[in-house]
């Protein structure tokens, strides 16, 4: 199939087809990431603008590498610094961004839905890099990827997401790409951290919630362990980090109780000790570095495959030959 979309806002409303082909479009992509010199003039004489009005470190590193690593001209914003922080609303922000030139805006923002309010109002193509307790496309993505890597077809494969599933936009985008593929999701976590909906039996096609973390795990070919905020604490949704770490933590003891080979991930970054240990986090099931390399490929692929829509895949695929010969170390 071709690729259709001017954004990528969210994957709840993609065929299965969909996701295939960015993963296929990753997977190229991670060869050219194994190559001496990480780079492709695919987009050569391309503007990305990461604008990142809430903090990030993984995330923006990652796209800023997918785009210089297809030779894109790149442009940071961060809301400290910049005029946001003078009062400029995000309607002129992302117009100042566009009329300098961006073709894609790779936008993190606290608020759910402000992808979706800057895509209404602009002619670049928007990629939401997290938006509020929403959604978190490219990282559902690259799970996706990663856990095809160690599982092959998907299809019946049992994958647990343990933690607060009802402030994880990584969670909601995790259902929404993986179930497609055939997946399971076992849902794990302190009932206060749950959709009151879900926790009712009223979960997405494909989810359960189990409320006890150890039947989340029995027969799981993957556990997904989430981010445990620890403002939820505060906020009294839970008693003590040191309680949940008892009852909801993936443990050294927990992983041990797993079938061999069944892979551990996080989407970082990880408090170690409190949702995940740090034997597991960076122990032989443990796939987090390949999570981060992975989502390079993934967001290389959504950039090339949203700045060059209407080619077909196999032209596509012609332009990642690397230039001949190279005169420059990638940055």
């Amino acid at each position: 199939m071709r690729w259709q979309r001017r954004h990528v806002l969210s994957t709840e409303d993609w065929s299965r087809e969909e996701i295939e082909l960015v993963l296929e479009q990753a997977t190229a992509m991670l060869e050219v990431l194994a190559r001496p010199i990480r780079r492709t003039p695919a987009l050569r004489g391309r503007t990305v603008v990461l604008f990142f009005a809430e903090a990030s470190t993984r995330t923006r590193m990652s796209f800023e590498l997918a785009a210089k690593s297809l030779s894109a001209d790149t442009s940071i914003i961060t809301a400290s610094g910049s005029s946001v922080e003078k009062g400029e609303t995000l309607y002129d922000t992302v117009r100042t961004l566009q009329a300098l030139g961006a073709e894609i805006i790779v936008m993190r923002h606290a608020a759910s839905g402000a992808p979706y309010f800057v895509a209404e109002r602009v002619s670049a193509s928007v990629i939401n890099a997290g938006d509020g307790w929403h959604a978190h496309p490219t990282q559902g993505l690259l799970d996706a990827l990663t856990l095809r890597g160690a599982l092959g077809d998907l299809a019946g494969k049992r994958v647990a997401i343990v933690g607060d599933i009802l402030h994880s936009r990584v969670a909601r985008s995790d259902i929404h790409t993986l179930v497609p593929l055939g997946a399971r999701i076992a849902l794990a976590g302190p009932p206060t951290l749950i959709p009151s909906a879900w926790r009712e039996g009223s979960a997405p096609d494909g989810v359960t919630y189990e409320r006890d973390v150890e039947r989340a795990l029995d027969g799981a070919d993957a556990v997904i362990a989430l981010r445990l905020q620890k403002e939820r604490q505060e906020a009294g949704l839970l008693a003590s980090l040191r309680e949940y770490r008892t009852a909801w933590g993936i443990t050294e003891e927990r992983a041990a109780r797993l079938r061999p080979g069944v892979p551990v991930l996080h989407p970082g970054p990880m408090n170690e000790g409190i949702e995940i240990d740090a034997a597991v986090a960076h122990g032989p099931r443990s796939l987090v570095e390949r999570q981060v390399t992975n989502g390079v490929a993934v967001r290389m692929a959504l950039l090339y495959l949203l700045a060059t829509a209407g080619a077909g895949a196999a032209e596509r695929l012609d332009e990642l030959a690397p230039a001949a010969p190279p005169t420059e170390v990638p940055a």
